[in-house]
């Protein structure tokens, strides 16, 4: 196969990965493709839960098609033995006969071993195809294994003068049905949604994933010291709630260790002003509505204390589209 063949299908597996956002955690969200003869005779991606795994999947509808294929999967085949075989094990099995991988998993328990009994089985590995793309989809699991944190998207619904709400703290609706349900959307692909105490207790927010059918809903997280007031109970309709105390260094490392890959925090302004001061900010989306509130509106984000205009922090764009009357635009950390 050519590079640019190779490319096309580890394209392909990225796609199918991208599906697992939000409903895999702890594990990592991963596509995986095969192709004999120039022909996909099996696909997969990690199913909620974690289990069963990209590959597992792939082989199980490629069945004996999959004996003298290549095998297209976003990051390196597992190795270790846990409440399944290891995937490289089974792709050895089922006579693949070469595997590209995009990334090399940082799990101790991976790490090279995967791809290391690929190649004692005879297979040929290449190794690091789209790898950029492929990082910057496993953002979240990368950043668990690696600092121990989950990757944080700070989310702003403002007016254009960048204000949340009125003084009085009126704030339904700023941005129209079109943002709040891309904001639905993007809640389904994170694994959490966090607000601050504060908003808990003012706005006492479902936070939950709304329009999409039944869904694994995600975690609900109040980051806050003292009681939180009474929010709707774990069902098939709200996530499991979790209270998280601590500074924000603090409270992403306790998520992190519970599992968690990707956060959604929706505010309040004092908590997106602390993550943002901590640096733990990963990436930002905003939503702009074309009506302005002025200075007695309350702000999107609390006080940052910033000495000079060089220690902001800085972000790139990397989206941008209208949704109705209102303006969508995502930006990354550098």
């Amino acid at each position: 196969m050519s590079a640019e063949g190779d490319s096309r299908h580890m394209a392909h597996a990225l796609v199918l990965a991208r599906r697992g956002l939000g409903n895999v955690w702890p594990n990592p969200a991963v596509g995986c493709v095969l192709v004999r003869d120039g022909i996909v005779v099996g696909r997969g991606w990690t199913q909620p839960g974690g289990r069963p795994h990209a590959e597992v999947m792939a082989l199980t509808q490629a069945a004996t098609r999959a004996r003298g294929a290549t095998a297209y999967v976003t990051l390196e085949p597992c190795a270790h033995h846990g409440k399944t075989p290891p995937c490289a094990e089974a792709l050895v099995a089922a006579g693949v006969s070469r595997v590209v991988g995009a990334l090399t998993d940082p799990d101790p328990r991976v790490a090279g071993r995967g791809y290391a009994i690929l190649e004692r089985g005879g297979l040929g590995v290449t190794r690091d195809v789209l790898r950029a793309q492929a990082e910057h989809l496993q953002r979240g699991f990368l950043l668990r294994v690696t600092q121990g944190r989950p990757m944080v998207t700070l989310k702003l619904a403002t007016s254009f003068d960048g204000r949340i709400a009125l003084e009085s703290g009126e704030s339904r609706w700023i941005t129209g049905p079109l943002a709040r349900r891309h904001v639905h959307a993007l809640r389904l692909r994170h694994d959490a949604v966090m607000v601050g105490g504060g908003t808990a207790r003012a706005d006492r927010p479902a936070l939950n994933v709304r329009g999409f059918g039944p869904v694994r809903q995600p975690v609900r997280v109040v980051a806050a010291e003292g009681p939180i007031p009474d929010l709707p109970p774990e069902g098939p309709d709200h996530g499991s709630l979790w209270q998280v105390g601590g500074g924000p260094a603090e409270m992403l490392a306790e998520l992190g260790a519970r599992g968690l890959t990707r956060v959604f925090c929706e505010g309040g302004g004092q908590l997106a002003a602390s993550l943002l001061r901590a640096g733990l900010v990963d990436e930002l989306v905003g939503y702009t509505a074309g009506l302005a509130i002025g200075a007695t509106g309350r702000p999107a984000i609390g006080p940052l204390d910033l000495p000079a205009l060089a220690d902001a922090p800085r972000f790139a764009l990397v989206e941008s589209r209208v949704l109705g009357p209102d303006l969508f635009h995502r930006w990354v950390r550098g």
